[in-house]
């Protein structure tokens, strides 16, 4: 085989090689933080449904692993991601990006459950454009901001 043909050659296996890195690549979780992660297991309990399915104790507190269900074993079972709660130092935050995105079918019983559960709204929820969605951000006790979305 000439030059040109082994630098093509090498070529092709290199993309095959970095194309085949990324083929398996899936998300795996959602992770939040929280001074008191116990605490704001519970929330997401109270105001979206969810189950403890995991917990690994850390140094800095118990990590806690959530999912949907309406009971434990049903959230066992479930397929869907986890949101993961994690400890950190400090519930001040100041990061305004939503690192949770969660589908609603009622967005006002939704705010309702976050509101009785202890969480608050960062406004009032909206239309999107003229999309037919209804988007609401939702803050946990810890400060993480939850987005809402309920489809047409």
């Amino acid at each position: 085989m000439n030059r040109i043909g082994k630098v093509a050659m090498s070529a092709c296996a290199a993309v095959m090689v970095s194309s085949a890195a990324y083929a398996d690549v899936t998300l795996n979780s959602v992770r939040v933080g929280a001074v008191n992660t116990v605490a704001l297991a519970r929330f997401y309990q109270s105001a979206f449904g969810m189950q403890e399915v995991n917990r690994l104790e850390t140094p800095g507190g118990p990590e806690i692993f959530v999912n949907f269900g309406a009971t434990v074993d049903a959230a066992k079972a479930n397929k869907n991601l986890r949101i993961v709660i994690m400890h950190r130092d400090s519930d001040a935050t100041s990061d305004p990006i939503p690192h949770v995105i969660l589908n609603v079918t009622d967005m006002a019983a939704t705010v309702a459950a976050v509101k009785a559960a202890g969480g608050s709204m960062a406004g009032d929820p909206r239309p999107f454009g003229t999309s037919g969605m209804i988007i609401g951000i939702a803050v946990d006790p810890a400060g993480n901001r939850v987005e809402l979305i309920q489809r047409p």
